[in-house]
């Protein structure tokens, strides 16, 4: 830009919390318990969904992948950010902040992507059941995974391109917990304008098609289950979608609060909060929404321990 003068980053410092000097220690150890909880939580449902052949289905092989972007989207900043509550040097290299910004982009945009493609499964499951088997055999399934993490990547490429494109003049404090889109924006000096028509057109299809998908999915599914005259019947299906949607409330609801409105709408103060809570909290809240009143889990559960379970030796006298 013309009367700003452009240097090349080689660093940038990650601000986070060091507003909060006398809460270090305590943050650090909230976020820790929580990340071990996530990798517990995923770790636990993945294996699950492997050794159980029962839970060799549609909803499972998505679930598992569900389990597997939880961990890979949180451990791209979480331990960092555990690293910068005990140290002094709050800094990531520019290729470090281009990595981490690529890889959270990709996870959660796979993400969106994978949470509609498990809205129409259960639309499949509950709407037509009778054909279900047929309908999401499993090249359909692999397709549907496969294609939410290409739609991420894709979307993941197209943004970090376009943020590291842009000029830095000299400030290289980032406001945030680590290298997203906003803050860069923001801490940029270059026209901006090119990266906001992408976060919002890029983001009808990555956040609110998907999301809008997944409404009227749940719409015909609620239909659906009211038609049902057994009240177990109906019970069985409500519970079985209900985890489902509270994912997708929590996860879209940041998400798109996050990067699908203006650039000069961000207040960085305000948004860390709601990174904390789609970047920390939900991948640490989904293994305890689905698998809380989970039979299938809980009888594989039981499988799974009488398979493993050591053999019991014995002697004769």
């Amino acid at each position: 830009m013309e009367g700003k003068n452009q240097t090349a980053l080689s660093e940038f410092i990650i601000l986070g919390f060091s507003d909060l000097n006398e809460l270090q220690f305590l943050l650090f150890t909230i976020f820790f318990l929580t990340y071990v909880c996530t990798l517990g939580g995923n770790v636990f449902i993945i294996l699950v969904s492997v050794l159980d052949p029962h839970l060799h289905t549609p909803m499972y092989h998505f679930l598992g992948n569900l389990a597997f972007l939880d961990i890979c989207y949180t451990t791209t900043n979480v331990p960092q950010m555990m690293v910068h509550l005990l140290s002094e040097k709050k800094s990531i290299s520019y290729g470090g902040c281009v990595a981490q910004l690529f890889a959270f982009i990709f996870f959660v945009g796979s993400e969106c992507l994978l949470l509609a493609a498990m809205a129409y499964d259960r639309y499949i499951a509950i709407c037509k059941p009778l054909r279900y088997s047929v309908i999401m055999n499993r090249v359909l399934y692999s397709r549907l995974a496969a294609s939410c993490w290409i739609g991420g990547f894709l979307n993941s490429v197209a943004h970090t391109v376009l943020t590291f494109r842009l000029p830095f003049c000299g400030n290289n404090e980032i406001n945030y917990f680590f290298c997203d889109i906003p803050p860069l924006l923001i801490l940029s000096c270059g026209d901006t304008s090119v990266n906001e028509l992408a976060l919002l057109s890029i983001g009808v299809f990555i956040g609110w098609t998907p999301f809008l998908c997944i409404v009227l999915s749940y719409l015909y599914i609620i239909s659906t289950i009211l038609r049902i005259h057994s009240s177990e019947g109906r019970h069985k299906a409500f519970s079985t979608c209900a985890s489902h949607l509270i994912t997708v409330l929590l996860y879209y609801g940041s998400a798109i609060f996050t990067y699908v409105r203006p650039i000069s709408t961000y207040s960085l103060e305000k948004d860390r909060l709601i990174s904390v809570l789609y970047s920390v909290v939900t991948p640490m809240l989904n293994p305890v929404i689905y698998t809380l009143r989970n039979k299938d889990i809980k009888e594989a559960v039981k499988v799974v321990g009488r398979k493993w379970q050591p053999p019991i030796l014995s002697f004769d006298i």
